[in-house]
């Protein structure tokens, strides 16, 4: 729950925020409009008029944690608004909690606030109420993330229809903002002291191809409303841009060369960074997983971007047991990891989800050799980050400061995306008086197999 309550007579709301970074966006806008509409967030069920649950319901992991959110709130507080992912399914919700007064989908901010309004009007002042509220130029509205970074979500939904996947029926299909939008908001954030921006989006490469690369202006330039464009207009912010959700397009090869580029301070025009999800290395279970499957192009576009950004980090996620796996392909996978050398990789089971298409395919894989296939996976790969991050030990690093715990800071580099990568542990943070946003260069100590371990660089400055 987001900041704290004012004055006891507002209509009070609590909120409950489930799900991927591009849902906690979802989440921000319905808070920052009902800060806007006169209402408190309140962090107890207890205090709370009313609870919004913002669900999550990707996979069947996820569709559990939410209900069991739903009935938490139900239990403790008895007034509840359902929206997120899993309002996709209110028939799933109905039948666990029929007592949720609304259910919405994604996205769906207005049936959001009309619910709220429903069950909790909003204040009424007969002085201001005639006056046309709008946010001051710099507002950056109720932010979940620390105050130096945040998620600038350029896009909504997916055209692809992954067999896994279902995530564009509960969003529906790609919808690209104006390039103009998306700079404006983070030329905000960063007035408002935001210091790295995490790009999100179902597909990041696809960005524009809705609006036809519709040119629009921004700053007295014209930009394109396409990825590239974007790039180019946010490293002229001069902070930290981080690309997640790329998938694998052949243009992709044109924002390398921002990766490598400094501006005169040292910051790179675009983070040398790629969260790139290549899911598995069979060309036969890309094909039936419906992604791209030149996996020795793949293995070629890597090399080429190694050697026009030496230090890019590239993490991607993968899935092994998919059905129809066989131990070869699964073989072909563990190839293809010693091949490519990722940075960071997560990995997942194959689990049917309601509507993939994914789970009408046959020869499922038994549940024992899919945890067996994931464990070796994981192993393999930890071999790998940990080769990768022992070799940084002696170099410096410039890092972002997230926290102070007791006597050591806790940093990110760039090569480390909030929640999902490793950390930089500074061991004399405090002594050395650092604050969460602060950049920071770091002697690289020692390692493990995710993070770092250092100290402060003095340059004598």
């Amino acid at each position: 729950m987001s900041t704290p309550a004012s004055p006891a007579s507002n209509p009070r709301v609590g909120f409950v925020s489930l799900g991927c970074p591009k849902a906690l966006v979802d989440s921000e806008r319905i808070l920052t409009q009902l800060r806007v509409e006169g209402y408190d967030i309140v962090q107890t069920y207890d205090d709370a008029d009313v609870v919004v649950v913002n669900t999550c319901g990707f996979i069947d992991s996820a569709v559990a944690e939410s209900l069991d959110a739903i009935g938490e709130a139900m239990a403790e507080n008895g007034k509840v608004i359902v929206t997120g992912c899993l309002g996709k399914r209110e028939e799933v919700i109905r039948e666990a909690h029929p007592g949720v007064l609304s259910i919405s989908g994604p996205q769906d901010y207005a049936s959001v606030m009309g619910a709220v309004h429903t069950a909790l009007p909003p204040k009424h002042d007969p002085f201001i109420d005639l006056v046309p509220r709008r946010a001051a130029e710099d507002d950056i509205g109720v932010k979940l993330t620390p105050h130096h970074y945040a998620y600038l979500k350029i896009s909504e939904g997916c055209n692809h229809r992954c067999s896994f996947c279902i995530i564009p029926s509960m969003r529906g299909d790609l919808a690209s903002r104006p390039v103009d939008d998306v700079l404006r908001e983070a030329e905000r954030l960063v007035r408002g002291g935001v210091r790295e921006l995490l790009v999100i989006s179902q597909d990041t490469s696809a960005y524009g191809v809705d609006l036809r690369y519709a040119e629009r202006e921004w700053r007295g330039k014209a930009y394109q409303t396409r990825m590239k464009a974007l790039c180019e207009g946010l490293s002229e912010l001069g902070v930290w841009t981080r690309l997640h959700y790329v998938y694998p397009y052949p243009h992709v090869d044109d924002i390398i060369p921002l990766m490598a580029r400094r501006n005169a301070e040292g910051v790179p025009a675009l983070l040398p960074y790629l969260d790139i999800p290549f899911q598995h290395a069979s060309p036969r279970v890309l094909k039936l997983m419906k992604r791209p499957g030149a996996v020795d192009k793949t293995l070629e576009r890597i090399q080429r971007w190694r050697a026009t950004c030496p230090d890019i980090t590239i993490r991607s996620t993968f899935i092994v047991g998919f059905p129809g796996e066989t131990d070869a392909e699964f073989e072909e996978l563990l190839d293809f990891l010693d091949e490519a050398q990722l940075d960071r990789v997560g990995a997942f089971a194959y689990s049917p989800v309601e509507g993939a298409k994914a789970n009408d395919l046959p020869d499922p894989v038994d549940e024992d050799v899919k945890q067996e296939r994931l464990a070796r996976f994981m192993e393999r790969q930890a071999e790998i980050s940990t080769a990768k991050l022992e070799a940084k030990v002696g170099s410096v690093q410039r890092c972002i400061v997230d926290a102070i715990d007791g006597e050591l800071a806790i940093a990110r580099s760039m090569a480390d995306a909030p929640e999902i990568d490793g950390l930089v542990q500074v061991q004399d943070g405090r002594d050395a008086g650092l604050r969460p946003g602060e950049f920071v260069d770091v002697r690289i100590m020692g390692s493990d197999e995710h993070d770092l371990y250092g100290e402060v660089e003095y340059n004598g400055a």
